[in-house]
């Protein structure tokens, strides 16, 4: 299962702010670990429509960008998305010119 859940990777990231932390949602599996520690008695409908996302996700019955937006609307429900400040290095899919060979 592990294999499986790491090719289940988001395009982006989905971030998530609770006090001072900011937690990275990157792919199926860290999108599970969320919502599994979200506290029950604080479950409702918007969780349940991320969660069933995910399920459908996993399970190939959905693209996963379907389920990483539901994921980011359940933040965003419950004022914990965080949007980027500026767009992270390895997004801009820019390379940083180190790392090369010199000639």
């Amino acid at each position: 299962m592990e294999d499986y859940m790491s090719d289940r990777t988001f395009d982006r990231p989905v971030l998530v702010k609770d006090g001072q932390f900011i937690q990275e949602i990157g792919s199926l599996e860290d999108a599970f670990d969320f919502l599994d520690e979200w506290p029950r008695e604080r479950r409702g409908p918007i969780f349940e429509t991320a969660f069933r996302a995910c399920q459908r996700a996993y399970d190939g019955q959905i693209p996963l960008s379907v389920a990483r937006d539901a994921v980011a609307g359940f933040a965003r429900s419950v004022k914990m998305l965080q949007e980027p400040l500026a767009p992270l290095p390895w997004m801009s899919g820019t390379k940083s010119g180190r790392g090369g060979v010199a000639a």
